[in-house]
C-alpha cells in the first residue's frame, strides 16, 4: 500500500511568510512590546527621578507598579503607556501673558 501525499508548498510558504510578518510588523514599526520588569533603581534611572519621588507616586496609586511583599516592580511597557498619558501637547503659538513675561 502507498500513500501519496499533495501539498501545496507555494501556499505553505504564504501562510507562514503571512506568520512572519505578523510577528516581526510590531519590531518593524518600533511599537514592540517591552516586557522589562524594572526595580526600584531601575525606574529611578529610566525616569531620571528620585527614588523618593517614585515611592511617593506608588503610595497615592498614580504610577503603575507591583507589589512583591515589600518590594516595588514596574513593568517598562506600563509605564511607556503611562508616560504617554502624562504628555503635555505643543501649542503652536505661546501663550500672550508668556509673551509679555519674557520682554
Amino acid at each position: 500500500m502507498k500513500a501519496e501525499l499533495n501539498i501545496d508548498t507555494q501556499e505553505i510558504v504564504r501562510e507562514i511568510s503571512q506568520e512572519v510578518l505578523k510577528a516581526i510588523r510590531p519590531i518593524l514599526s518600533g511599537r514592540a512590546e517591552d516586557d522589562t520588569i524594572l526595580d526600584l533603581d531601575g525606574l529611578a534611572k529610566y525616569l531620571s527621578v528620585t527614588r523618593n519621588w517614585i515611592y511617593q507616586q506608588t503610595h497615592i496609586n498614580t504610577i503603575p507598579h507591583h507589589k512583591l511583599g515589600s518590594q516595588l516592580r514596574f513593568r517598562k511597557r506600563d509605564i511607556d503607556k503611562w508616560l504617554d498619558t502624562q504628555k503635555v501637547p505643543a501649542t503652536s503659538t505661546p501663550p500672550e501673558n508668556f509673551l509679555r513675561r519674557i520682554k
